[in-house]
């Protein structure tokens, strides 16, 4: 179990209290309540129907695989999933949602109560907490105001307009910005497994309101603020402490906190006021009464079960039961493409452990020199199988490995090919290597000497020495036996 973060002010240690809504855009090509396309980065106002538009007449039809995305959500969190569920109209100004208001879920949502176990501490993953989810809610997304085209007007791009989000609520069970950064990277991990958002905060598909308070410790809760729209794990972290400290000064030095919607400078890395907050019924929700009750079947909930892939926890459990380390088994199951092309190459009947070193230390490396990913690896499962394998059966060295594994990432050849072609198979021909070992303790006499009198490090001396004769292609284990074998 984690422990809570301390912030010092003047008048001694303060707590954080930290609690995180996450708007997750659900990965369909339709929009929650109409056919109007969602992908990102096109013209502005060409993904508009006239349901996006609001205009007379027009109904909205809930898409079904924005309620099963969410549901499929839900249950990959261990969550309660609500057979019934209902959308609500929230009542607000929106300038950036022709229909003056957002339909949304407050009453009943489509999913309740679930948990999340995230490790803060990186350099030991066996230090978890348990983070609770209150709920996850469906509702679309507002436009986009535009206010830097034209000195005197403003502009309004619609195409988010009507796009399907996840509202995913935590409780405020997180102390600490780590706590708080663990939790984003392990949710968006599952949000990718499971394919239900792509989780790129870049493009906003994954952003998160931060709710902050701090209190003496013992003390009630304080109160909170949210700082809307954060859009990276960095900036959340970040926002944390600064919110924090802010919120300290201000009572040390008398003041009280106000509960209002604030907003995150990266320029500064200040949050400041956007606005008062206003409590839930200056909203004035309601039932949409152009919308039905959502009402889930057994069927559907079985086939939503049953389409989940394999998630981040389990993966983990079995690279451990397989012999891989816990470091190995974060680092390959932290990323859908890392574990899926991982899983892929113990199919060819690559070792667990020895494979998970290799991607972990070389084919990570590769891939960050060259600014690629696993979608885009110059290697496939397959070619890396059959270089492991070379290893394995002792054709080649670890050491002449990683000569062939370069040359096949220039050259896109097999490492068979390049073993053979370059002619780089490991040789345990006793007789050559014996040859060796002779010439070089005879140069080497007084090393020799040392050596028997008690300096066994240069052993290591040796053996570089008789790598270096044979150019890196001598069997080690066949030079360190004959090794010992000649030094007595």
């Amino acid at each position: 179990m984690t422990t809570t973060t301390r912030f010092k002010g003047a008048t001694g240690e303060w707590e954080v209290v930290i609690g995180l809504e996450v708007h997750a855009q659900i990965s369909t090509n339709a929009k929650l309540f109409s056919g109007a396309a969602t992908a990102f980065g096109a013209e502005p106002n060409t993904q508009v129907s006239l349901v996006d538009a609001a205009m007379p007449g027009m109904l909205p039809v809930p898409n079904r695989e924005c309620i099963r995305q969410a549901v499929r959500t839900g249950m990959a969190i261990e969550a309660q999933i609500n057979k019934y569920s209902r959308f609500d109209r929230k009542n607000y100004f929106y300038a950036d949602l022709p229909q003056g208001y957002q339909i949304s879920q407050l009453y009943h949502p489509i999913v309740g109560e679930g948990r999340l176990e995230i490790s803060p501490d990186e350099k030991d993953p066996s230090d978890t907490k348990i983070i609770g989810i209150e709920r996850i809610h469906v509702e679309q997304d507002a436009g986009k105001l535009m206010h830097d085209q034209h000195p005197t007007m403003s502009y309004v791009d619609l195409n988010r307009s009507g796009v399907a989000l996840m509202e995913i609520v935590s409780k405020p069970d997180m102390s600490s910005p780590e706590e708080a950064g663990a939790y984003l990277r392990k949710l968006r991990s599952i949000l990718r497994y499971v394919g239900s958002c792509d989780g790129n905060m870049e493009e906003g598909s994954m952003r998160a309101d931060v709710n902050v308070s701090v209190r003496k410790p013992g003390e009630p809760l304080g109160t909170r603020t949210e700082t809307k729209n954060v859009n990276s794990v960095r900036f959340v972290m970040v926002a944390i402490t600064s919110e924090a400290f802010r919120q300290i000064e201000l009572i040390e030095s008398g003041g009280k906190v106000v509960q209002e919607t604030r907003l995150f400078d990266p320029a500064t890395n200040r949050t400041r006021t956007m606005r008062s907050k206003e409590d839930a019924h200056d909203y004035r929700y309601f039932p949409d009464p152009d919308l039905l009750p959502l009402e889930l079947d057994d069927a559907f909930l079985a086939e939503c079960r049953d389409s989940l892939p394999e998630l981040p926890d389990a993966k983990r459990a079995r690279y451990l039961a397989a012999g891989i380390s816990a470091y190995n088994a974060d680092v390959l199951t932290a990323e859908v493409e890392s574990a899926l092309w991982f899983d892929t190459l113990l199919e060819t009947g690559a070792k667990p452990a020895a494979a998970a070193n290799w991607v972990s230390s070389e084919l990570f490396g590769a891939l960050n020199r060259l600014g690629k990913s696993f979608e885009d690896c110059p290697v496939t499962p397959a070619q890396a199988g059959e270089l492991l394998g070379l290893v394995a059966d002792g054709t080649i060295s670890g050491t002449i490995a990683k000569a062939v594994f370069e040359k096949m990432l220039e050259s896109g050849d097999a490492a068979g090919v390049i073993v053979e072609r370059d002619g780089l198979k490991q040789t345990s021909d006793t007789g050559a290597i014996e040859a060796e070992i002779a010439k070089i303790l005879t140069a080497n006499a007084d090393k020799v000497e040392q050596y028997k009198g008690g300096k066994e490090a240069l052993f290591g001396f040796f053996v570089g020495q008789t790598m270096k004769a044979m150019q890196g292609k001598a069997n080690p284990q066949v030079v360190n036996e004959l090794l010992k074998k000649a030094l007595g």
